[in-house]
């Protein structure tokens, strides 16, 4: 491809340089150039594309794409934008050829319920004999390929390719979590979206978006990005969340399906029956009333499953093939993963790290527990500070006994983020709780203390591998020491149970 066809689309670009020089590839990182790519330096959170640009042109870069002067290009076409990162998505979807126009792409946002709608909908697709690739928290499916997420929406020139990958692996559709930062970061600017999906909107982020409405802000973006493209998308909200219902005003693009459970919507849940090892409603549709049953357990994935029918309905899968896709549910990792090994007691490991998603799996687990539900939770460091006294409040008002633990500290104490979660209890309760750092230890403790017919949930980490700790990474997973510490007190060799 040529310089200048990859530029193709850019507004108020300044050239200094050929532009009808061959390119072989677009990158952020310089870390990745090899001659003949194209250096887009963007300024990032922690480090500046530009402070960079003389390793990308040593490393054979034949242009550069810049906010700013003040460096010597040699060699390298220098070319002058006004926003890099808008640069990096329209040449990353120029250079791959604008993958996502030969994929039926279903983007998927909102705080909470993103991964699991995810699964739904690609599960839905397969089961109609689609091929759907994912792009989401957990991991990455290109073709037959599955690679580990590095974070829950690629960097744009990273979406191209993958999306590229997924055309010449024979799919037909593409399902991608859309986070708010990747929304705020234009990395999904170069996709064309035929479905957007929002889910709900609650607290979280605020330490990158400042305040709801610039959260909300963010997430409407998705919105306009499906309106942008030729294919001039669909979307599906959930109306029973307030900011849905904005959603539905504000937005430019055509409302195909709203959903909810209280709300007046276009698609409901009515007739629900809440099971220990199933869910069943009555999903009532513009294409008529149909029964659902799935093996997830809980409200909130009664609100998921409506997203995921309305994305089916809106692709025109048949009735009988979603309600088939939905019963055989596989599982989804971390999100209510229940952890067997005999005994008579049940063990969870839940991704829920927001007060919203907190008080769901809290209250799932409630309605299926005859004692005691015993909590063990901790909040993330350099992150949202303001949700840690709110979510020590939920566990306060919803479980009978808690230890609160260190999640992924990073750069801050341990103890001292405990101390804010501490906060939050104390305002509800003085007792039913105590502190142990050491996750591991509290797991176990957790784990020796439940009695037949209590729950031990473990929240907070979910399908999550590592813990940080400053600027270490450490492996541990919540369902492998779950699964030691049933061993260590006899309830023999453990098994993953489908999850719930």
């Amino acid at each position: 491809m040529l310089l200048k066809e990859l530029l193709e689309g850019l507004p108020g670009l300044r050239a200094e340089g050929p532009l009808e020089r061959t390119v072989t590839g677009v990158t952020a990182d310089s870390r990745r150039v090899s001659p003949g790519m194209v250096f887009v330096a963007v300024p990032g959170e922690n480090h500046d594309g530009h402070d960079f640009i003389s390793t990308a042109i040593d490393r054979g870069a034949a242009a550069v794409i810049c906010e700013r002067n003040g460096f010597s290009s040699g060699r390298a076409t220098k070319v002058k934008v006004a926003d890099a990162r808008l640069a990096l998505a329209v040449a990353s979807a120029n250079f791959h050829g604008h993958p996502s126009r030969k994929l039926k792409v279903i983007g998927v946002t909102g705080t909470n319920g993103k991964t699991t709608v995810s699964f739904m909908v690609k599960h839905i697709l397969e089961t109609a004999g689609i091929h759907a690739g994912l792009l989401g928290t957990i991991r990455y499916e290109i073709g037959d390929r599955v690679l580990p997420a590095q974070r829950t929406t690629p960097e744009a020139s990273e979406i191209q390719h993958y999306m590229a990958q997924m055309v010449r692996a024979g799919c037909g559709a593409c399902v991608m979590e859309v986070s708010s930062h990747a929304l705020a970061q234009k990395r999904v600017h170069g996709v064309e979206f035929d479905l957007a999906v929002f889910t709900n909107l609650t607290q979280d982020h605020l330490d990158f978006h400042g305040d709801m409405e610039s959260y909300f802000e963010a997430k409407k973006e998705l919105f306009k990005a499906a309106a942008r493209g030729s294919k001039r998308g669909a979307t599906i909200l959930n109306v029973d969340d307030s900011f849905g219902l904005r959603l539905a005003r504000e937005t430019d693009v055509e409302i195909q399906l709203t959903y909810g459970v209280d709300a007046q919507a276009r698609l409901r849940a009515v007739g629900i029956e809440l099971e220990p090892e199933a869910t069943r409603f009555i999903a009532e549709t513009p294409a008529g009333s149909f029964p659902v049953t799935m093996p997830l357990i809980g409200r909130h994935n009664i609100y998921n499953a409506l997203a995921a029918i309305g994305a089916g309905l809106a692709l025109e899968v048949p009735v009988a093939t979603i309600q088939s896709a939905l019963r055989t549910l596989p599982s989804v990792p971390g999100r209510l993963e229940r952890i067997c090994a005999g005994q008579p007691f049940g063990v969870f490991v839940d991704y829920a790290h927001t007060e919203d998603a907190l008080q769901h799996v809290l209250r799932t687990v409630r309605e299926i527990t005859p004692g005691r539900v015993l909590l063990a939770c901790g909040c993330g460091g350099a992150r949202d500070t303001d949700k840690r006294a709110k979510m020590g409040r939920v566990a306060a008002l919803l479980a009978d006994y808690t230890l609160i633990t260190s999640d992924n500290p990073r750069r801050e104490s341990p103890a001292a983020i405990a101390a804010q979660i501490e906060g939050g209890f104390r305002s509800v309760r003085p007792d039913q709780f105590s502190v142990e750092l050491d996750r591991a230890r509290a797991i176990r403790q957790l784990i020796e203390i439940a009695r037949p017919g209590d729950t031990v949930l473990i929240a907070g980490k979910g399908h999550e591998t590592y813990q940080e700790f400053e600027d270490t990474v450490v492996p541990f997973d919540d369902c492998v020491h779950a699964r030691e510490a049933l061993e260590e007190i006899g309830w023999g060799e453990p098994e993953l149970a489908e999850a719930a």
